[in-house]
């Protein structure tokens, strides 16, 4: 790393750490583009599965006919206010399938209740009951680039730091 900040190349999360951080938050911001060519996004819970983001919605939500028309999106996750504290993020680009079969939801929805409920079986049961209505889609988000950062590497070579470490060595 240089005497700044303007190459943070160097500090990404390794793969380890963005795998942890994907499987202890709960929360992401969804984006997408609207249909004046905007960039949208909302935060919305997740459910981590098999190397990609599975989402829920209601049908009518602008986000659902956003994707149907261009199915491109971008998820944000930042760990702060996680068990991991603050200071790593991960955001990816990718691709959107919206599904809207019994298939689907029938294993989405316990998967998706008991990861964000794992701490209350009758609150999880309660919470995929509510799920489960008429006219909600899935939205399987399937990334495809990556970007991390890792601010504890950045501190860590940080010109001060490196200098100090060097002055006592």
């Amino acid at each position: 790393m240089s005497g700044d900040y303007e190459d943070l190349t160097e500090c990404a999360l390794s793969a380890e750490l963005e795998q942890k951080l994907v499987a202890t938050q709960r929360e992401c911001v969804f984006m997408w583009t609207n249909t004046a060519g905007e960039a949208f996004g909302v935060v919305m819970s997740y459910l981590p599965k098999d190397g990609r983001l599975w989402l829920t919605a209601a049908a009518q939500r602008k986000r659902i006919s956003a994707i149907r028309r261009f199915p491109r999106a971008a998820v944000c996750i930042n760990s702060s206010g996680s068990r991991m504290g603050g200071g790593r993020t991960v955001s990816y680009k990718g691709s959107c399938i919206v599904h809207d079969d019994r298939a689907t939801k029938d294993w989405f929805y316990p998967e998706f209740a008991n990861f964000l409920r794992s701490d209350d079986a009758n609150a999880a049961a309660v919470f995929q009951n509510f799920l489960d209505s008429p006219h909600r889609v899935i939205i399987e988000f399937i990334p495809d680039y990556t970007l991390s950062f890792d601010a504890s590497l950045m501190w860590s070579r940080s010109p001060e730091v490196v200098t100090s470490e060097q002055s006592q060595g």
